[in-house]
């Protein structure tokens, strides 16, 4: 599931997969290549020599996007980081956080994947 949630924050590469996950590059590709196979991550070549790609996620893996929030949402309920949550959903179109409904909490339209953005409110410790 990590790997899927920096898929939905822009990681692309799997150097930045490594750097953010700070996991071995083999247990990576492992489960990128499960991602792929199971097609909720396809990937594509950026560069021949050496042969290099990037892990995009799928419509497949697009539709997870309601499963992240709410086990983030779940987490920051009964988990919550001393400073607090660490992560919030924001709807791009006017600010307003994502709410357990995936709904925009400032103006009420429903927030996706497609308008919605990911905004680090406490530095990782990683």
């Amino acid at each position: 599931m990590l790997v899927i949630r920096d898929a939905f924050v822009g990681v692309r590469r799997f150097d930045e997969f490594q750097e953010r996950l700070g996991i071995a590059r083999n247990v990576l590709t492992d489960r990128l290549s499960r991602l792929v196979d199971e097609g909720i991550l396809e990937k594509h070549e950026y560069q021949e020599r050496p042969q290099r790609f990037e892990y995009r996620l799928t419509a497949k893996g697009v539709d997870l996007f309601p499963v992240l929030v709410s086990l983030m949402k779940w987490g920051d309920r009964h988990a919550p980081e001393e400073n607090g949550p660490p992560l919030a959903v924001i709807h791009r179109d006017c600010g307003g956080e994502i709410d357990e409904r995936l709904l925009c909490s400032r103006c009420g339209e429903p927030v996706t994947a497609l308008n919605a953005e990911a905004r680090q409110l406490v530095p990782s410790a990683g």
